[in-house]
């Protein structure tokens, strides 16, 4: 078993533990409902910008983008494009409708445009995504801890969740964001000093890296060609698109911070923030994988050793040497990727510093698990609790319940994380899991605030329909070949855009009909027989 040195398992060590004494710190300060959710709107918009980046900058994001940069290229990075447009959106429509309506819960409108079974449909959704994106960050930093520790990938979760849980439980949505203001610090100080050791590492330094990426074309965005049925250019930038909608408009992680803040226009720079730090921070995520790759080029025998990890992780313990060599002849980069900077940090980090961006990562992940936590445990307690058990919940009663929702939430993200060990990209499985769970949700919202003629049964057919559309997109891959003519031709990103969509428009065309149908009734009734 691999065993840090002293020095980093004390850096290590101390950074968790100040997680936690933040937790107790504010502990003192949160004592209502109130301020466990809404930080009783006093953060300013800066913090709550840095926070809302470090909720974006997760460990997706710190281990699962340099792994897909290292084996495809910079197509993914289209989807930080996507975000001014979608922050314009937010901050010019989405703010001032949150703030007026004052619901520190995303979802209390849609009961009243369309009741109780549309603001049902978009909690559950809502809390599946928060379950589908707390496991893959349980999981990504899991695989890089392990490779850099040797302990099981269970113990490390469950070690880093009893932590995210304790000062969650404490500090309330005030400790979740200034702990991720100190994390977005941390994990940024940590990607440029992973460049920096990559570079430092390199022979022929920038220069060799820039020639084996054009090379190997690591630096293209894609095809431009109107092609969705590949990952395209269009296709990222239209599944970024809405899933930054989603996010900036439906997601309690964003909400929630709206009314931390003490007007709409602070709000709205918060986003702001986030776009403009998100932004160049992403595509240095995307340079480490592409400096990366130029690195490994270099140095085929540790790719070997890598395939090696991966074939025997895959294969039976008593699988023979001769079938992990056939094995591992069949893997290509994308399936090895993500383990690629956890080798790099063992075999190359020296000591004293590893420390240091273990603690990047560490805080990549608790920022998003812990506001995860947070805006979960908040919809339980005002979407369903109180919508359907004790509306009449005592103050005290709340504050409870936050806290035990909080603790079961983290647990049940923490399972999450322990079902995905051994998929093979962390971006994939979190990018395919949140395309289906906020395509329902954010078509069904925007239809709500768009089109204001929309009744409740208009918006129940659409809704059912698009779920039917987003579970064929979904799983029609699986159908015999003999029924291949039914399988869904489109890239799963296109999941979001075509059900969002489906949703929309179908609900905007029943609409049309009943108030033709009815102005044709009242044409009749008026006209002499």
């Amino acid at each position: 078993m691999k065993s840090l040195p002293l020095f980093d398992l004390a850096v290590i060590l101390a950074y968790l533990i100040g997680m936690v004494l933040v937790g107790f710190y504010f502990s003192r300060k949160t004592k209502n409902a109130e301020q466990f959710t809404k930080a009783s709107g006093r953060i300013p918009g800066w913090a709550i910008g840095l926070s809302i980046y470090a909720t974006f900058l997760s460990s997706n994001t710190f281990l699962g983008v340099p792994g897909k940069a290292f084996g495809s290229n910079w197509n993914a990075f289209v989807f930080s494009l996507s975000m001014p447009l979608a922050a314009y959106t937010a901050s010019r429509f989405f703010v001032p409708f949150y703030r007026h309506t004052g619901e520190i819960s995303a979802y209390t409108h849609l009961e009243h445009r369309f009741g109780p079974w549309a603001r049902t449909y978009a909690v559950v959704c809502f809390l599946l995504t928060q379950l589908a994106r707390m496991g893959s960050i349980f999981f990504g930093i899991a695989l890089s801890l392990q490779a850099l520790t040797g302990y099981s990938m269970e113990l490390i979760m469950v070690v880093m969740g009893i932590c995210i849980i304790i000062y969650t439980v404490l500090g309330g949505m005030e400790a979740v964001i200034w702990t991720e203001v100190v994390q977005a610090v941390i994990k940024t100080f940590g990607a440029l000093l992973i460049l920096y050791l990559i570079v430092a590492e390199m022979p022929g330094g920038t220069a060799r890296i820039i020639e084996i990426g054009t090379q190997n074309n690591k630096f293209s965005l894609g095809s431009f060609s109107l092609d969705f049925t590949q990952s395209t250019f269009w296709v990222v930038l239209l599944y970024g698109f809405f899933i930054n909608l989603n996010n900036f408009g439906m997601d309690q992680n964003y909400i929630q911070r709206y009314h931390t803040t003490s007007s709409a226009k602070e709000a709205s720079k918060s986003i702001w923030l986030c776009v403009w730090l998100y932004l160049p921070a992403s595509l240095l995520f995307f340079v480490i994988g592409s400096c990366l790759f130029a690195y490994y080029n270099l140095h085929p025998e540790w790719i070997e050793a890598i395939k090696y990890k991966v074939a025997s992780e895959r294969l039976p313990a008593q699988a023979s040497a001769a079938e992990i060599t056939n094995l591992m002849a069949t893997l290509t980069p994308a399936d090895y990727g993500d383990k690629v900077m956890p080798h790099f940090m063992v075999t190359k980090i020296p000591a004293g510093l590893v420390g240091l961006i273990v603690s990047a990562i560490l805080s990549a992940a608790m920022s998003t698990i812990s506001s995860g936590m947070n805006a979960s445990a908040t919809v339980f307690t005002e979407d369903i609790y109180k919508r359907y058990f004790n509306p009449n919940i005592s103050a005290k009663g709340t504050l409870t319940l936050l806290h035990v929702a909080t603790v079961v939430f983290g647990v049940l993200g923490l399972v999450a994380g322990i079902a995905m060990i051994g998929v093979k990209s962390i971006l994939d499985i979190w990018w395919t899991l949140s395309g289906i769970f906020a395509a329902g949700m954010l078509g069904l919202f925007l239809l709500g605030i768009i089109s204001r003629q929309t009744r409740n049964h208009e918006a129940l057919m659409a809704t059912l329909i698009g779920i039917l559309v987003i579970l064929w997109m979904t799983f029609s891959g699986n159908l015999p070949q003999e029924y291949h003519f039914l399988k869904n031709p489109l890239h799963t990103n296109m999941i979001i855009v075509v059900g969002t969509l489906t949703i929309f428009l179908i609900g905007l065309l029943l609409t049309k009909l009943r108030a033709r149908s009815r102005k044709e009734a009242e044409t009749a009734a008026v006209t002499p027989s």
